[in-house]
């Protein structure tokens, strides 16, 4: 089996559980609420990440872990996976399935546009038509089944869910290359943010009316959404000829991921939110690959 086989591979697996877990965010957040939820997902992160780490004979990088290592990892734990993911899991809370989920992947044209005013990159009239088309395609999503509608459902949901990916833009901005191992700055970033989510949830929530289910999916999102899914995605990037043969294949996940949220969560698929989705990914491809 040839590296860039062994790419396809990881990737397609990462892609399967990413196509599943909206579907358990929203399963398990009508069981306990989202910072509980965060809670046993970001926990669950830490350990696999720790197993995973300890089984590639990454901790020894640790040694060698200095304090604006740390001070860095503790700014990206702050980002992401706490920020985010908070944000995210209180969208999927107040939004169906199908109108979170692909609202939070407009990251990529947000990523364009944050780096012309933070990295003074310049931008092309490709990238505003990017955006424009992908608005489009917030508009329908976010009209769910009504696109003749003014009336916008659960607005403070759909800022939420466009904002997730403003964080999540902001962290890959900041989050250059320090030299570190990727496994160990995961580790290091859900380290972090395990501390940051349990003095939230003893604040803000507690561990009351806990429930088997919800926590359970926690787990599971913890597990595939974070911890090992994340690696494999990695993986994946080394091990293939070039990464836009992987990067491009993501997008295949928002649409099986229409068909897991039908099943599991028994939503109605709008056709708003297929014509949604497809014109924001019409709009990313437009940005990365300069078809216009």
């Amino acid at each position: 089996m040839t590296d860039q086989v062994k790419a396809y591979l990881y990737a397609g697996i990462a892609i399967f559980f990413w196509s599943t877990v909206a579907s358990a965010f929203k399963v398990g957040l009508q069981h306990i609420d989202f910072i509980q939820f965060l809670f046993f997902a970001s926990w669950t992160s830490l350990l696999i990440l720790l197993m995973i780490n300890l089984f590639q004979g990454n901790l020894k990088h640790l040694r060698s872990v200095g304090r604006k290592d740390l001070a860095f990892s503790a700014l990206m734990g702050a980002l992401c996976p706490f920020a985010y993911y908070l944000v995210l899991f209180k969208a999927y809370a107040l939004l169906p399935a199908q109108v979170a989920q692909p609202l939070n992947m407009v990251w990529p044209i947000v990523l364009v546009f944050l780096s012309v005013i933070i990295l003074k990159q310049k931008i092309s009239y490709t990238s505003f038509i990017a955006l424009f088309v992908s608005f489009i395609g917030i508009y329908f999503i976010s009209s769910q089944g009504e696109p003749g509608t003014l009336f916008i459902k659960e607005p403070f949901g759909l800022v939420l869910a466009v904002g997730s990916s403003l964080i999540w833009s902001f962290y890959w901005i900041y989050n250059v290359k320090r030299g570190m191992n990727e496994t160990v700055q995961l580790l290091l970033n859900f380290f972090f943010a395990s501390l940051y989510i349990t003095l939230f949830m003893l604040f803000f929530s507690g561990l009351n009316n806990l429930d088997v289910t919800g926590t359970g999916l926690a787990v599971y999102a913890g597990i595939f959404e974070m911890g090992i899914t994340y690696v494999l995605w990695i993986k994946a990037m080394k091990l293939s000829a070039s990464n836009d043969k992987i990067s491009n294949l993501v997008y295949i996940a928002p649409f099986l991921s229409l068909i897991f949220i039908h099943y599991f969560v028994g939503e109605t698929i709008y056709v708003t939110s297929l014509i949604g989705l497809t014109l924001i990914v019409i709009g990313i491809l437009i940005e990365k690959l300069r078809l216009i």
